[in-house]
């Protein structure tokens, strides 16, 4: 409690500064943003060069920005589709100035089917400004998906993990698209530190598009969100380096002198034995990540272009445990377990992707493109690790203040081993043309995909608790779970999809309405799917500082292979795709507070799904029970606020209220067998169990991702009249997440884990940007920008929960040890740009 409290201070206390702000040695500019027939445009970017301060016209072209006083500060003002301009100003303290500019529209060929951006979104796909990667406090593994955490929404209680949950939905349920490659994940990591690095690279992203549900038909069969992502082309040679105690990355890209051959490219390396080392399980770890990305392009002429996507990826994690000592329970109750480890742990995956585009665009109106793809990952999860645990009620000491060992509870040992090998390869050819008119955009496209799995799983884990193995057998020894199975999976896929949108003018007001559909065979399943989409957006006639949209449909999900495959590793081959049918209703408006511009979104969902697969969660791993069918439901209210609390930068809190359900049928069956199918109630069949008046139906149960509140917070700072001295903080807060013991049957998961609660601080300097003098070293002269960042992780330095692990104590009683994630810690790091 007290934790939460510190939190809403320390936010209270970044919004007075703000206001503070609001009366700094700054002076305002305000304008007026127009085309070259003097229409106001909206949403058109108002920046300070080389900072990150900035705003956007609203939709009468008006802007204002709060700009450093006393010194020359040149103003950039972009939109897509505009010649960008720039401007330099000298402004005294307190001083108001007005700045009316017109920026001069260009021929801008379709790329990559997108069109030249309407100044009206049409599409309920939010774009979210790259730039704030470079602001973005990061632990983890990805700096798009730690922005993409901040967003309403989406939860996350994991900060070594890329992985997010959106409205109820798990991991899996994620589309991610980079230039417009579908990307997949490995699929046997259980932990958020054997993640390595995103398959994003930051350091390359042009744009960033997410829709947290109701998304059109163009994107694909997952059933929670979609994450679309661009890497630039260059217009010239740039370069960026950048060191941390987290590892670092180089990054080059240019454009030939002819301007036919363009290029970027990325590597990154990432080691977190600096985090891991704060983990109450000790030892010697030893993760390597390594990343390398390539985005190559050759224009033939102004109609036609090939472009490659190549991106390899190779994450090894090593782990010899040592020791763990944990303390967990109430304040009335206290416990603490001590584990000795032997033995160690190897893992390897390896993925490699590669796809060649090739884009015609005859005309203005008309854009084709055909793209062939391939993925392959060949991943390796080998351990054998023997612990012997001492499970302690705990006492205070009321001299010391300590907590000291009072009674010994329980003495056991495990042993756990696997030799899991894992290759997959995904290839697909895939054609998408887009035709845009006057008041219509249609989009098309179809796809077929190959399939080839080849799992080899040899896993078991055997149990012992004062001197006898758990499940107990007087007559033999059973181990606690056991699994060994070899399967081949050989399928072909075959999507399309085919869309429209188009406007529909009401009075001074504008409606635009998408609509679509999909479909989708596999083969393996023998199953045809066929998914309409529609979203209308509403520009109203009597007040234009509001927008509303609606949009819903059938998002189907099938199974790609995890979902076939049971925690004993059973196939089941009959498993039909997830449904899920949502409505989402939402409104953005724009108002001003303090004389600067805000936005305030909200958006209201109902999800039911049917013939779903439930599932368990333990850390990152997703074990699904495809022997099993439910119904479910997701409802809930996501709020976002975002604008300059702090003249200049833009910062936002978003806010979550949601609830998922699932109904699993006939799960009154399960509740009186033991884990080997016996019957648990001693001469009685199995038909009479079931002809039982007496027999409860669970009902519905919560999911394993039902965060019933969620809170983020990202905010920015600088000093007043020096934005070369910025702060940056990410804050969270969700609320306690549902798990149960391990093997244990899915309505028994009704324990909470503790909130997730964690704030990131950062602090950075520029140390030179493109104002600098030149300099005594000539070197120096070739950079753009540096600058010397400071981070502080966990600044609160809570003990969040991830999962637990699972002991007995001397009567057989089960007790859940947490694992908990990383404390507080801080990094270094450097940036160049050259």
């Amino acid at each position: 409690m007290r934790s939460i409290q510190l939190l809403l201070l320390i936010i209270l206390l970044s919004l007075n500064a703000a206001s503070l702000h609001a009366q700094s040695n700054n002076a305002t500019l305000i304008g007026k943003v127009t085309d070259g027939n003097g229409k106001p445009l909206e949403l058109a970017n108002i920046s300070l060069k080389n900072s990150s301060i900035g705003t956007v016209s609203n939709r009468d072209g008006v802007y204002l920005l709060r700009i450093p006083a006393k010194k020359i500060v040149i103003i950039v003002y972009s939109m897509v589709g505009y010649q960008s301009g720039e401007k330099s100003i000298k402004a005294s303290e307190e001083q108001k100035l007005e700045l009316n500019v017109s920026l001069k529209q260009i021929d801008q060929e379709i790329e990559e089917v997108q069109v030249t951006q309407n100044r009206r979104t049409k599409t309920n796909m939010n774009r979210i400004d790259a730039k704030y990667m470079t602001n973005m406090t990061d632990a983890g593994t990805g700096g798009v998906e730690a922005l993409i955490k901040t967003l309403p929404g989406v939860s996350t209680n994991n900060e070594l993990s890329s992985q997010y949950s959106v409205r109820g939905g798990n991991f899996d349920e994620n589309l991610v698209y980079v230039n417009d490659i579908e990307v997949y994940r490995p699929l046997l990591t259980r932990s958020g530190q054997q993640e390595g690095m995103s398959s994003i690279n930051s350091d390359m992203v042009s744009s960033i598009e997410f829709s947290a549900g109701g998304f059109d038909a163009k994107y694909g069969d997952k059933m929670a969100s979609v994450l679309d992502i661009k890497y630039r082309k260059p217009t010239e040679f740039a370069a960026s380096v950048s060191a941390s105690f987290l590892g670092g990355s180089l990054q080059v890209e240019d454009l030939s002198k002819n301007g036919k051959f363009s290029h970027i490219t990325g590597v990154r390396y990432k080691t977190n034995r600096y985090l891991l080392g704060s983990l109450d399980e000790k030892g010697e770890y030893n993760p390597n990540f390594i990343d390398f990305q390539t985005y190559l392009t050759y224009k033939f002429n102004k109609s036609f272009d090939v472009s490659f996507l190549g991106n390899l990826a190779k994450n090894q994690y090593n782990f010899m445990p040592q020791s763990r000592e944990t303390s967990f329970g109430t304040i009335s109750q206290q416990y603490g377990a001590k584990i000795y480890f032997e033995g160690q742990e190897a893992d390897q995956f390896v993925t490699t992707t590669g796809a060649l585009v090739a884009n015609y665009h005859p005309s203005e109106k008309l854009n084709l493109k055909i793209i062939a793809s391939a993925f392959q990952s060949k991943e390796a999860e080998t351990y054998d690790i023997d612990g012997s645990y001492y499970l302690n009620e705990l006492e205070q000491n009321t001299q010391t203040g300590a907590a000291d060992s009072a009674l010994n509870i329980g003495v056991g040992e495990f042993l756990n081993h696997a030799r899991n090998y894992l290759d997959v390869s995904v290839y697909s050819l895939e054609h998408k043309g887009a035709y845009n008119s006057e008041h219509h955009l249609l989009n098309w496209g179809i796809k077929a995909q190959i399939e080839k799995i080849d799992d080899r799983m040899n896993e078991w884990v055997l149990r012992d608790s004062t001197g006898y193995a758990i499940p107990y057998h007087s007559d033999k020894l059973e181990l606690y779970s056991s699994t060994n199975m070899k399967y081949n999976m050989n399928s072909t896929r075959a999507t399309a999809f085919i869309q429209d949108t188009y406007q529909i003018p009401i009075g001074k007001g504008s409606l635009y309405a998408t609509a679509g559909i999909r479909s989708q065979y596999w083969s393996y399943s023998k199953e045809f799917l066929l998914s309409p989409r529609a979203t209308l957006r509403y520009y109203p006639e009597w007040n234009s500082n509001f927008v509303f949209h609606l949009s819903g449909g059938i998002y189907d999900q099938p199974a790609f292979y995890k979902e076939l495959k049971d925690r004993n590793g059973i196939i089941y081959p009959d498993t039909k795709a997830q449904r899920s049918a949502q409505v989402v209703l939402g409104t953005d408006y724009i108002f001003r507070a303090w004389d600067r511009p805000f936005k305030f979104t909200s958006e209201m969902y109902y999800k039911f799904m049917s013939n779903i697969t439930p599932y368990q969660i333990d850390n990152v791993r997703i074990r699904y029970l495809p022997n099993q069918k439910a119904k479910g439901y997701a409802t809930g209210l996501d709020m976002k606020v975002n604008g300059e609390f702090v003249s200049g930068v833009e910062s936002w809190a978003s806010l979550s209220v949601m609830k998922t359900e699932e109904d699993i049928i006939g799960d009154f069956y399960y509740k009186y067998y033991n884990q080997a199918g016996e019957l648990i109630i001693p001469g009685v069949t199995a038909d009479q169990v079931r002809a039982s008046s007496q027999i409860q139906h669970p009902g519905y149960i919560p999911r394993p991702t039902d965060q019933r509140f969620n809170f983020s917070v990202f905010f920015q700072d600088y000093f007043p009249g020096n934005p070369t001295w910025k702060m940056h903080l990410t804050a969270f807060y969700g609320s306690r997440l549902p798990t149960g013991p391990s093997n244990s049957q899915r309505y028994m998961d009704t324990f909470r884990i503790p909130p997730y609660r964690r704030i990131d601080l950062g602090f950075s300097k520029v140390l030179i940007n493109q104002d600098h003098k030149k300099y005594r070293y000539k070197a120096l002269d070739s950079i753009r920008d540096m600058w010397l960042s400071m981070e502080v992780f966990n600044l609160l330095g809570i003990n969040n929960t991830i999962s637990y692990l699972w002991v007995a104590n001397n009567s057989g009683d089960m007790f859940g040890v947490p694992n908990y994630l990383t404390k507080r810690k801080l990094n270094l790091k450097l940036t160049v740009k050259f």
